[in-house]
């Protein structure tokens, strides 16, 4: 059992994360509003390559030196040659068993009035390919584009993305920059405009979307379950997320290779590979009445 202090209106969780799988399915089959927080874990076994720790570089450079408005501004076509490389990966890559075991578990709850989001830091659309709907994609997608004079946001599938990128992007260290001139880099499409678009992402120093941020604190204010899933738990705001819904009580459950700086806020902790732990713990439960 959980020895719980009340202190301030915070609940102080003494007791150290369960990882009694039968006990959360019990959790998991009288839940009505589940909130599911995934990040780069999820996906890490589509092959879906992070450009974060130790290894994570594309040329000589990490994300933390691309992805941010002064790099775009400074270089726009390396920045794109980036982007470029990333959306190319990203359309031969597929949904894996977590994904998948999300999306449906979301399908056949809607049937019994349950609700499921998922609340995700990931840009690769994975759980949209999977078939997931209520999805809040907090740092964008790499499929969508905003224009830099318009504001226009588009949602954008084409391979290559613009003429001059085709061939464009290999990580590789000794490649050449294409030095794209910014005329011939993606175009905004609105009538008259032609502003120079940029990937729809929250590049670092950006702020999140205000209006996804207040739906996602409207759903973490509903669910009286949490999933966190393959995520560090150090990425803010996106790591107090857990932790607030925890703290007023509702049961928290963490999907992930290692022990993270939240786990002993939470009540189960799952150690493993996001696609082996998430689906027997999403399946259905002999209690569910399927119509």
């Amino acid at each position: 059992g959980l020895q719980a202090a009340a202190s301030k209106g915070f609940r102080l969780q003494m007791a150290r994360p369960s990882s009694n799988m039968a006990e959360f399915r019990e959790v998991f089959a009288k839940a009505k509003h589940i909130a599911i927080i995934t990040g780069a874990g999820v996906s890490a076994e589509s092959g879906v390559p992070t450009f974060r720790g130790a290894g994570g570089f594309w040329r000589k450079w990490q994300a933390q030196d691309l992805a941010t408005p002064r790099a775009f501004a400074r270089n726009p076509s390396r920045v794109w040659e980036f982007y470029h490389y990333r959306r190319e990966v990203m359309l031969s890559k597929h949904p894996n068993p977590a994904h998948i075991a999300i999306a449906e578990c979301e399908k056949r709850l809607s049937k019994q009035g349950r609700s499921v989001v998922v609340i995700t830091q990931n840009i690769d659309e994975l759980h949209r390919k999977a078939g997931t709907k209520h999805l809040l994609e907090i740092h964008g997608s790499l499929f969508k584009t905003r224009c830099t004079s318009c504001g226009n946001i588009a949602a954008n599938y084409k391979s290559p993305i613009c003429p001059a990128l085709a061939g464009k992007g290999a990580p590789d260290p000794e490649t050449e920059d294409a030095v794209i001139p910014v005329e011939q880099l993606p175009q905004c499409e609105e009538d008259g405009c032609n502003g120079l678009l940029r990937p729809h992402v929250v590049w670092f120093g950006e702020t999140l979307d205000p209006y996804i941020l207040a739906e996602v604190e409207k759903e973490l204010e509903l669910c009286d379950l949490c999933l966190v899933v393959g995520t560090s738990s150090v990425v803010y705001p996106a790591a107090m997320f857990a932790p607030q819904v925890s703290a007023r009580g509702v049961p928290v459950a963490e999907f992930n290779m290692e022990a993270t700086p939240a786990t002993e806020r939470f009540r189960f902790h799952f150690q493993g590979p996001c696609g082996t732990t998430l689906p027997p713990a999403l399946a259905r439960h002999d209690s569910e009445i399927i119509s």
